[in-house]
């Protein structure tokens, strides 16, 4: 057999030219989706090159790879494919990560199987696997528990807080006083105005005195929808859908039946569509396994519904006062201390729209 003779290159995306070609060899292979919110995230990309012909791609975005894609001009099938990932799994050793998660169209799925990923979950638009010694059933072995688990009632929210306010609070309150443990899991990713763990300690220190109650990172498996990869479809709603189904079937069999948990508490959702299609597919796919109880919204004295983004905009436009109202005074105390630091990631740009 002829040897094959591959050139791995780093490809410039910052490049018009270079990133022309990028997109139409995706686009050759069912990707048409390049919103700067896709591509913005993307550390580095690789091409592998037979001579001066493009045989594949793929892209790092933190520990994710992304846009993955070859041609079907393999002498040896599958090879491309190979020393594409191999390429991508070792640029991220190189940078100490070691935990590598893949988001992929079900007909690749096996293709990533073959090379070490496992699967988390998949629906019928994509799957989410994952490649490492940290996986999965490591994180659920540092999640707190608690004696005769298996015989307690057991509930979860999931939550932003961004930041955590009388509305979170109260959530978590009917929840405390309706099941003998709660787990608060605080979806952990840096794009809001409040980082990971400032959202953390916000909610620890919001519910300290509620003794039944366990707050826990929500690390890599919580995944915000606001920033799940679904590049590879072309339909928006197709992608929030399939966002919401990978997250809410995560959740429903490698997290609730590990911890025993048996009700997720929601919040009624008024104001974003997309977190209103969140819910359903939660309401859809968690029971019978777990039941999911939604709460009305909590309102303020003067009738308003309680929400973050309210809080932030209120940050923006130099009401400080005007927040007491919306968020216990832990949050409120915290506000106070870094206003001007958070005002002024607001002045820089970061997005204080959505949850």
């Amino acid at each position: 057999m002829k040897n094959i003779s591959f050139q791995i290159v780093k490809l410039n995306l910052k490049k018009t030219s270079v990133r022309r070609k990028w997109e139409d060899f995706l686009k050759s292979l069912g990707i048409s989706d390049f919103s700067e919110q896709e591509v913005e995230k993307i550390d580095e990309t690789i091409g592998i090159y037979k001579s001066s012909k493009l045989l594949g791609t793929g892209s790092i975005a933190g520990n994710v790879l992304k846009y993955i894609g070859v041609c079907n001009e393999d002498t040896v099938p599958g090879s491309s494919f190979n020393t594409i990932v191999s390429e991508l799994i070792n640029k991220l050793a190189q940078k100490g990560i070691f935990h590598v998660f893949v988001f992929t169209k079900r007909k690749y799925e096996k293709s990533f199987q073959y090379i070490g990923f496992n699967e988390l979950a998949y629906s019928k638009k994509g799957a989410i696997l994952e490649s490492g010694a940290a996986n999965i059933e490591t994180y659920l072995s540092h999640v707190p528990r608690v004696t005769n688990q298996v015989h307690k009632t057991v509930a979860a929210i999931v939550m932003n807080a961004n930041p955590f306010t009388k509305g979170h609070r109260y959530l978590v309150e009917r929840a405390a006083r309706e099941n003998d443990l709660v787990y608060v899991f605080v979806v952990n990713n840096d794009v809001s105005l409040f980082s990971t763990s400032e959202r953390f300690k916000l909610v620890t220190r919001g519910v300290a005195d509620l003794k039944n109650v366990i707050v826990v990172d929500g690390g890599s498996y919580m995944v915000s929808y606001l920033t799940f990869p679904s590049y590879f479809l072309p339909d928006k709603e197709d992608k929030i859908k399939y966002q919401t189904t990978i997250d809410a079937r995560i959740f429903r069999n490698k997290i609730a039946s590990e911890l025993n948990i048996k009700k997720r508490y929601i919040g009624t959702e008024p104001f974003s569509k997309t977190t209103g299609i969140y819910n359903k597919v939660l309401k859809d796919e968690l029971p019978p396994r777990v039941t999911v109880v939604e709460a009305a919204r909590q309102k303020d004295d003067t009738g308003s519904v309680i929400t973050a983004t309210k809080v932030r905009k209120m940050i923006a436009a130099n009401n400080v006062k005007a927040i007491c109202n919306f968020v216990p005074q832990t949050t409120y105390k915290f506000i106070e201390d870094n206003f001007a630091e958070l005002h002024a990631r607001i002045e820089r740009g970061i997005n204080i729209n959505g949850n």
